[in-house]
């Protein structure tokens, strides 16, 4: 056997896919056609968050004061949190319940990797989805904004790609969680962090109102970032610490991201 053929096989996998990754995404396309009403489901829930409590509770609240003296009506201080959480939500179930199904029971990667596909490519592949997921949920839930008028500056024409910053970074650590999963129990554990997430991320109230000790703690929620980032483009508070928030989402993603292309190549190639 040569130094060559011997490197080759010993070689570890690739920790990202980026070719052969499309392929993944036209079979999930495929799969998706027979029951896509699942696939924009998860739209209507913060859709129903919207209405009940951005405009009904909204009557009750009044107007919302942020710390630089600026004034919003609570419907539009709560629509671009409630954005946030749509994008998050359509990744990271996406990512965690359909990557589990996939692996434990359908058994779908075994078959794929019987082609030349690598795991980078499927955990690449997988990730792209997710976050076209999320993207489907923030674009149908952006144009009830712009219907309803709580777009308020230009700058809103950014939160599409904000929304999808923030379904890479959440679909990039739902399939990297979902390759530690072992019963259909352990999903219980994505309602548990996620739930937490979007209540408690300066979601329905300013940060100022919080506790010190709950400030502290949102600023560390994924999901706050994400919300600061789209609210300030929708509000028009353009500020250098959107920059930041977009920088934590991406490095998030890219984590995520690297998590779960080594743990396909160690459960898939074992």
């Amino acid at each position: 056997m040569s130094t060559k053929t011997l490197l080759t096989r010993v070689a570890p996998p690739p920790l990202f896919g980026i070719r052969r990754s499309v392929h993944i995404l036209e079979r999930n396309l495929m799969t998706t056609k027979s029951f896509w009403p699942v696939m924009v489901s998860g739209f209507f829930e913060p859709l129903f968050y919207l209405f009940a409590i951005g405009v009904g509770i909204g009557q009750l609240v009044g107007d919302i004061s942020l710390p630089d003296g600026t004034t919003f009506t609570y419907t539009e201080f709560v629509a671009p949190a409630l954005l946030a959480a749509s994008a998050m939500n359509g990744a990271i179930f996406e990512s965690t319940v359909n990557i589990f199904f996939k692996f434990k029971y359908g058994k779908i990667y075994d078959a794929i990797l019987a082609t030349p596909m690598q795991p980078g490519d499927v955990a690449v592949g997988e990730i792209t989805w997710s976050l076209i997921r999320g993207g489907v949920y923030a674009s149908g839930f952006l144009i009830v904004m712009a219907a309803m008028g709580l777009i308020l500056a230009p700058s809103g024409v950014l939160a599409l790609p904000a929304a999808l910053l923030i379904g890479f970074a959440f679909g990039s650590c739902g399939v990297a969680a979902a390759t530690f999963m072992r019963t259909w129990q352990d999903l219980d554990l994505v309602t548990l962090v996620t739930l937490p997430l979007f209540l408690f991320s300066a979601t329905f109230y300013p940060l100022e109102v919080y506790p010190e000790w709950l400030q502290v703690l949102t600023q560390l929620s994924p999901l706050y970032h994400g919300v600061q980032l789209i609210r300030g483009l929708t509000l028009g508070i353009i500020e250098p610490v959107l920059l930041f928030h977009a920088g934590f989402l991406v490095v998030m993603g890219l984590i995520g991201a690297a998590v779960a292309s080594r743990r396909f190549g160690a459960m898939l190639l074992k």
